[in-house]
């Protein structure tokens, strides 16, 4: 089974270990590779943030080169627009139902030029993580950490280690 049928196999959601077991199947690959925007999706593993992003209208990730990165994209009727990672509420994750949040989307949706930032608030480097060396995300102003792998050409599949949640949280980002 190739890594995309793996994937795919996989659907929306899984068990954190089915999760580990394809990231840790998976090439690394360079910080300059990930150039681009990308549109994302939660992989639910039972994560108290599962649901979360996406009620919010997550959109995905922009990298224009390793040093400026986006790392929140935000659907919006005016197109997609880059936010602050500071000013989201990961406190809440496991504290607030996602029915909550989704319903609160509207209020959301009219605080999010105030939260819109025009400046790039992370960067790529390598890491070497569960014994490959990958690009990773660090940004600036949180204790977070996300490092990729690649699922195929176009497909990456993500881990985001947030210092205060002892799981990890997964995504799949896809190359927009």
């Amino acid at each position: 089974m190739t890594p995309t049928e793996h994937l795919a196999g996989l659907g929306d959601a899984c068990t954190r270990e089915q999760a580990w077991t394809l990231f840790d199947r998976l090439p690394g690959l360079r910080a300059v590779e990930l150039g681009g925007r990308w549109r994302g999706r939660e992989l639910a593993t039972g994560h108290p943030m599962d649901g979360l992003l996406e009620a919010t209208g997550w959109y995905g990730k922009q990298f224009d080169d390793v040093d400026h990165v986006h790392p929140l994209l935000f659907a919006t009727a005016g197109g997609i627009v880059p936010v602050d990672p500071r000013w989201a509420p990961m406190g809440l994750a496991g504290r607030v139902p996602t029915s909550a949040v989704a319903r609160a989307r509207p209020a959301i949706d009219l605080l999010r030029p105030v939260l819109r930032t025009r400046r790039h608030r992370a960067r790529l480097r390598e890491v070497h993580h569960r014994g490959v060396v990958t690009a990773a995300m660090v940004y600036d102003h949180l204790p977070i950490i996300d490092t990729f792998r690649r699922v195929d050409d176009d497909t990456l599949l993500g881990v985001m280690d947030l210092r205060t949640h002892p799981e990890p949280y997964f995504f799949v980002l896809e190359r927009d």
